[in-house]
C-alpha cells in the first residue's frame, strides 16, 4: 500500500510534470542537452553525409512485356538467360540504358516492329550505378519493337538477386536451391531490366530445371515439357503476370513438399515446406486461407491472381524489417542485458530482428521460422509471429503489388500500411491474442524511441541512389508508419477509412501512386483535412510532447494543453519548434474505455473544457495510446492517475502507455529515473502480458546502462523483487483454462527471473534442463528459451557444450535459432570467444550469424566489448558476406549501441570512417548518438539510482 501514501510527494517530485517550463528555465535546464548536441557536432554526428549523385533511368525506352527464360545450374552455381522484351521507343535514340549488375551480356539486338534486327555494337557497364548502356549503330525510331538479350550470371551466395540457398535432405546430403530476393533493387542481378518500381510491365517466365525439382514463379504453371538438349531437364512455363514492378518478380527451383487448400473465394493457397515437413505448413495455410477473404472484404477488391504460394527458404534475408517481434523477446534478447537494442530496434531484428519474408506477387518467400510451425515443438510466440508475418505479406498483395509506390521515397506507405493492417487481420483471426495492446509495445513505443533522436528522419525520405534504400527499411518506415496509419484510422473512423481505401485501390490498380494520392482518397471519403494533418507527421521527423495541466472550474475540468517536440536529449530549445496537427482523445475514470472528448490540436497551445467531471475523477489523454505523442502531466494529474495502475482501473494499454511515457521522460533527463522505478513497483498486481513485456524491456534498458557501474547486482535485485510475485502466481506449468497470453507471460517472467539469478527459478531451470537433455521429460516449447538462457548464464563450459550439441542435433530451424539467440548469455571470456567463433562457422546459417554476435554483445559488459572487437577483427569477412546490405546495419546496432562511454562514440565513428558501410551510415549516426545519450544518462542519474537501491534494500517497501 506504500504507493498510495507516497503518491502525493512522489508526484510533486516528478520534475516539470506540469505546464511547459518558462523559456529562461528551459535554457538553464537544457545546458546539458546543448552540450550533448555540441558533442555530436564535434564527432561529426549531427548530420547525415551528402547523398551520392544519382539519375533515374531515361524515359526514352520502356518495357511492355518481358519474355524471360532462365536455366540455373545448381552444381556450378551459374545461370543462363534469354530475354525478349517487347519495348516502346518513346523518343528516337541510338542507345538503351537498363539496370544490370553482376551479369555478363553475350549478345543484344533490337528489332523494330516490321523491320530488320539491329545488333548492339557495344555494352557499356556503369558498375557503380548498376546500369548498362546498349549502343546501336543506327537510331532506334519511335514505336514498338523487341529487345533480345542473351546473358549469363552467377547464383551468388549473398542472399540477394538470383542466389543459391543451401539445405540438407532428409538423408543428410547437402544440396542447393535457386531462389530470388529482388527488393529493393536486385532484379537487375537476375536479368537486365528497367529496375524501378514505376516502370511496370507484364512477365512471361520460363524456367529450365532438373525434372526432379519443383519450379515456381509468380503465376500458375501452364506448360511443362522435356527440354530438347537434355532428357533430365524440363522447361516449365508460367502464365503471364498482370502489369507489375520488377522487384516483385520471383522464381524458386528446389525440392519441396506442400499443403494446399482453397480460400472461400476460390483462390488456390499452397504452403511449400522442406521435404518431409509438410505438417509444419498447416498453421500458415490456415492463416493464409482466412486472411485472403478478410482483405478482399476489407478493401472490397478481389485478389487478382489465381493462386498464392507461400514458401519456406533455408537461406533467406529479405531486405526489410518489421516490428512485430517484441512478441519473440521471450525467445531472445528479452533474456539479454542488451534489451535496449531489442527495445529501440525491435522491428529491425533478424528472426527477431527482421521480418523474414518478401511479398512477391503470388509467390511469397519466407525464412523457415517465419512460416513453419511444428505442432509439438513451436512456442506460442512463434505462432503469433507467423500469423503476423503472413498477414503482413498478404496485405502487400493489394497494397504494394496491385498499387505500387511510384518511387522508394514512398516506401513507408507500403510498409507502414502493411505493418498496421497485419494487426487488424490477426485480431480478426485470433482475437485471443490481444494483439493491439502488443502493437503499442512492439511498434508504437519503439518507433518513438528512434524518432526522438537527432539522427532520426521523416517518414517520407527522399531516396536517390539505390544504396540509400536499405537505410530506410527501419523503425520509421515500418513502425512509425504503422502508428500514424493507426492514428489516422482512429481519426477518420473505420467506415470512411475502408471507403477511402477502396477508392484508392480501384483508381490506381496496376499503376503507381504517391503518398498524396492516398490522402486525397481518404479526404474525399471522410471530408476531413487528411493531407494537412498527415503532412505534419510524414514530412518532418519527430513527434510532440503534450504538456497538460488541469483546473477544476465548478462542475467542469479545464485542461491547458501545449505541444513541443520531444527530444531524447532533453527539452527542445530551438527557436522554430516544429508543430503537429494532433488528434487527441481524452478519457476519464467515469468511463475509462471510451473517449469523453476528441479534438484536433492544430496550434501550439489550446484550452479544452470537459463538462461534468467531478473533482475526484482522473482525466487521461491519449485513450488507448493511439495518438503518436508522449504526454507529460502536471503533478496533480499524475497523482490522480497513479493509483489506477495499482488497482487496474486504468485499461492495460493505458497503463502501459503511462509507464512508457514516464520512462522516456527519465531517459531524456526531464524527470528522475528514481521516481520511475518507484512507479514501476506499483505494477505488482499487473496481470497483462504486454504491460509486463514493456516494463521488462525498459528494465532491460536500465540494466544495460547500469552494467557500466559497480552496482549492477543491485538492479538485478530490484528486477527479482518486481517479478517474483507474478512468477509465483504463474508457476512453471500451465493451468486449466490458460491460453496464448499466459504462455507468453510465463516465458517472459521465468526468463527475467532466471537471468537475474532468482535462486528458486535457477534451481528449477537446472532440474528441468537436466531432465530434458537426458530425455526424461522434454521441455515444452514455451519454456525452452527461458530455461536455456538461465542455465547458460549461470553455467560453465559443459553447459555450453551441451547447448551446442543440442543445436547440432536439432532438426527444426526454430530450435536452432532459439539456441543461437541465447548462446551469448555465457559469462566466461573464454566461452564468449568460443560462441563468437561458432557464429561464423558452417553450423550457423549466414543470416543467423548476426543474432549470435548480437546475443554476445547483449549478454554482458565483457561480451559487448568482445563482440565489438570480433566485428572489427572480422570486418572484411562480415561485410563481404552481407555485401553491405541491411544485415550490416543490424550487426552494427546490436553490437555497439549498448556502450555508455563518450569515447566509444568517437571510436565507432573512426572505425567506420576507415571501413565505410554506405547502407549503414544512418544507423552508425544513431548508434553514436545513443552512446552519448547513455553516457549522459549514466552521469546524471547513476548515483541517485544507487542510493535509492541501497535505501530500498535497507528498508524494502511493503505490498
Amino acid at each position: 500500500m506504500w504507493l498510495a501514501a507516497a503518491a502525493p510527494s512522489l508526484a510533486r517530485r516528478l520534475l516539470f510534470l506540469g505546464p511547459p517550463p518558462p523559456p529562461l528555465l528551459l535554457r538553464l535546464l537544457s545546458r546539458s542537452s546543448r552540450r550533448r548536441r555540441r558533442r555530436l557536432h564535434s564527432l561529426g554526428l549531427a548530420a547525415m553525409p551528402e547523398k551520392r549523385p544519382f539519375e533515374r533511368l531515361p524515359a526514352d525506352v520502356s518495357p511492355i512485356n518481358y519474355s524471360l527464360c532462365l536455366k540455373p545450374d545448381l552444381l556450378d552455381f551459374t545461370f543462363e538467360g534469354k530475354l525478349e522484351a517487347a519495348a516502346q521507343v518513346r523518343q528516337a535514340t541510338n542507345q538503351i540504358v537498363m539496370n544490370c549488375a553482376d551479369i555478363d551480356i553475350i549478345t543484344a539486338s533490337y528489332a523494330p516492329e516490321g523491320d530488320e534486327e539491329i545488333h548492339a555494337t557495344g555494352f557499356n557497364y556503369q558498375n557503380e550505378d548498376e546500369k548498362v548502356t546498349l549502343s546501336f549503330p543506327s537510331t532506334l525510331q519511335t514505336g514498338t519493337g523487341t529487345l533480345k538479350i542473351d546473358f549469363v550470371g552467377e547464383l551468388n551466395d549473398k542472399m540477394k538477386g538470383f542466389y543459391r540457398s543451401k539445405y540438407t535432405t532428409p538423408s543428410g546430403e547437402v544440396r542447393y536451391a535457386a531462389v530470388t530476393q529482388f527488393e529493393a533493387t536486385d532484379a537487375r542481378r537476375a536479368f537486365p531490366c528497367w529496375d524501378e518500381p514505376a516502370i511496370k510491365a507484364t512477365f512471361d517466365i520460363s524456367l529450365v530445371v532438373p525434372k526432379d525439382r519443383v519450379a515456381l514463379s509468380n503465376m500458375n504453371v501452364i506448360d511443362r515439357k522435356p527440354y530438347p538438349d537434355d532428357e533430365n531437364v524440363v522447361e516449365v512455363k508460367f502464365a503471364r503476370t498482370p502489369v507489375m514492378s520488377t522487384y516483385l518478380v520471383a522464381f524458386v527451383v528446389g525440392e519441396y513438399d506442400f499443403v494446399e487448400t482453397r480460400s472461400k473465394d476460390g483462390v488456390c493457397v499452397r504452403v511449400y515446406t522442406p521435404v518431409g515437413k509438410a505438417e509444419q505448413g498447416k498453421f500458415a495455410l490456415e492463416v493464409a486461407a482466412k486472411t485472403l477473404p478478410f482483405y478482399k472484404d476489407y478493401f472490397n477488391v478481389p485478389y487478382p491472381l489465381p493462386k498464392i504460394d507461400l514458401i519456406a527458404i533455408a537461406d533467406f534475408a529479405a531486405g526489410k524489417v518489421n516490428f512485430i517481434l517484441l512478441l519473440n523477446c521471450n525467445n531472445f534478447f528479452e533474456f539479454c542485458d542488451f534489451e535496449e537494442e531489442v527495445c529501440t530496434y525491435i522491428n529491425e531484428c533478424l528472426c527477431l530482428f527482421y521480418e523474414g519474408a518478401m511479398e512477391n506477387w503470388g509467390l511469397v518467400t519466407y525464412r523457415e521460422t517465419a512460416l513453419l510451425i511444428d505442432p509439438k515443438n513451436s512456442c506460442s510466440s512463434s505462432r503469433q509471429w507467423v500469423a503476423l508475418v503472413v498477414g503482413h505479406e498478404l496485405a502487400h498483395q493489394w497494397f504494394g503489388n496491385l498499387v505500387t509506390m511510384e518511387w522508394w521515397t514512398h516506401l513507408w506507405l507500403n510498409e507502414g500500411f502493411a505493418s498496421w493492417i497485419e494487426y487488424l487481420c490477426v485480431d480478426h483471426c485470433f482475437p485471443e491474442y490481444d494483439i493491439w495492446t502488443q502493437f503499442v509495445s512492439a511498434d508504437y513505443t519503439r518507433a518513438q524511441e528512434l524518432d526522438a533522436l537527432d539522427n532520426s528522419h521523416p517518414i517520407e525520405v527522399s531516396v536517390g541512389h539505390p544504396a540509400e534504400v536499405d537505410e530506410i527499411f527501419d523503425a520509421i518506415s515500418y513502425s512509425k508508419g504503422a502508428s500514424v496509419i493507426r492514428m489516422l484510422h482512429d481519426y477518420i473512423g473505420d467506415k470512411d477509412f475502408k471507403k477511402g481505401m477502396n477508392m484508392y485501390l480501384t483508381k490506381f490498380q496496376q499503376k503507381n501512386a504517391a503518398t498524396e494520392d492516398l490522402w486525397e482518397s481518404l479526404e474525399n471519403a471522410s471530408g476531413k483535412p487528411i493531407a494537412a494533418v498527415m503532412n505534419t507527421w510524414t514530412k518532418q521527423m519527430g513527434f510532440p510532447l503534450i504538456y497538460v495541466e488541469a483546473e477544476q472550474v465548478e462542475d467542469d475540468r479545464l485542461l491547458r494543453l501545449s505541444q513541443r517536440k520531444f527530444c531524447a536529449s532533453g527539452p527542445y530549445v530551438g527557436e522554430d519548434c516544429p508543430q503537429w496537427m494532433v488528434p487527441i482523445t481524452i478519457s476519464t475514470s467515469e468511463d475509462p474505455n471510451h473517449a469523453k472528448l476528441k479534438i484536433l490540436m492544430d496550434k501550439p497551445e489550446m484550452n479544452v473544457v470537459l463538462k461534468n467531471v467531478k473533482p475526484d475523477q482522473w482525466v487521461k489523454l491519449n485513450l488507448g495510446t493511439v495518438g503518436f505523442y508522449r504526454t507529460q502531466y502536471s503533478s496533480a494529474m499524475l497523482e490522480s492517475l497513479l493509483p489506477g495502475i495499482r488497482d487496474l482501473s486504468l485499461p492495460p494499454v493505458d497503463r502501459l502507455g503511462l509507464q512508457n511515457d514516464l520512462f522516456s521522460l527519465a531517459r531524456a533527463g526531464i524527470i528522475s529515473t528514481v521516481e520511475v522505478l518507484k512507479v514501476m513497483e506499483a505494477f505488482v498486481n499487473e496481470p497483462n502480458y504486454t504491460v509486463w513485456s514493456d516494463l521488462s524491456c525498459n528494465l532491460g534498458i536500465l540494466s544495460t546502462l547500469l552494467s557500466h557501474t559497480d552496482f549492477y547486482e543491485e538492479i538485478q535485485e530490484f528486477v527479482k523483487d518486481v517479478f517474483s510475485p507474478i512468477g509465483e502466481r504463474l508457476g512453471w506449468d500451465p493451468k486449466p483454462g490458460e491460453g496464448h497470453l499466459d504462455a507468453l507471460l510465463r516465458g517472459l517472467v521465468l526468463g527475467k527471473l532466471g537471468k537475474a539469478g532468482h535462486k528458486a527459478t535457477l534451481e528449477e531451470a537446472r532440474r528441468r534442463f537436466k531432465d530434458h537433455v537426458e530425455g526424461k521429460q522434454i521441455l515444452s516449447a514455451d519454456l525452452r528459451s527461458p530455461v536455456y538462457l538461465t542455465v547458460l548464464k549461470h553455467g560453465d563450459g559443459t553447459t555450453l557444450d551441451i547447448m551446442l550439441k543440442l543445436h547440432k542435433q536439432a532438426d527444426m530451424q526454430e530450435e536452432k535459432n532459439r539456441i543461437e539467440r541465447v548462446l551469448g548469455a555465457t559469462l566466461s571470456p573464454e566461452l564468449i570467444q568460443k560462441v563468437l567463433t561458432f557464429a561464423l562457422s558452417e553450423e550457423v546459417r549466414p543470416q543467423d550469424t548476426v543474432s549470435v554476435i548480437g546475443g554476445v554483445a547483449g549478454g554482458s559488459k565483457h561480451g559487448r566489448k568482445a563482440a565489438w572487437k570480433f566485428i572489427k577483427d572480422n570486418w572484411e569477412e562480415l561485410y563481404n558476406r552481407y555485401q553491405g546490405g541491411f544485415l550490416i546495419s543490424r550487426l552494427i546496432k546490436l553490437s555497439v549501441e549498448g556502450f555508455a562511454v563518450d569515447k566509444m562514440a568517437g571510436e565507432v565513428k573512426a572505425f567506420f570512417e576507415s571501413h565505410p558501410a554506405p547502407s549503414a551510415e544512418r544507423t552508425i549516426q544513431q548508434c553514436c548518438e545513443n552512446i552519448l545519450l547513455n553516457a549522459a544518462w549514466l552521469k546524471r542519474d547513476a548515483e541517485s539510482i544507487h542510493q535509492y537501491l541501497l535505501q530500498r534494500k535497507a528498508s524494502p517497501p511493503t505490498a
